[in-house]
């Protein structure tokens, strides 16, 4: 672990985690409708996977990425 004041935050921002939320839950969701053989909800939460990306980006760009002005990092 990196003691330096510099560390990038490696993912630790919200809109990290709200990202990776987002299709965790779209990843899930598909297994089961995969499992289930319903394709349009597989086809449903592949769409829900890119809004998580698309969620991520958006709050990186809004300041709440990992170098972003409205995140503070967490001393460990």
């Amino acid at each position: 672990m990196s003691d330096s004041i510099d560390d990038p935050g490696h993912g630790h921002s919200p809109a990290a985690w709200t990202a990776v939320v987002i299709m965790l839950v779209a990843v899930t969701l598909g297994t089961l409708f995969f499992f289930l053989d319903m394709p349009a909800l597989v086809w449903a939460s592949a769409g829900l996977l890119a809004v998580g990306g698309i969620v991520g980006w958006a709050m990186a760009r809004a300041g709440y990425g990992a170098h972003g002005d409205k995140y503070t990092p967490k001393q460990h």
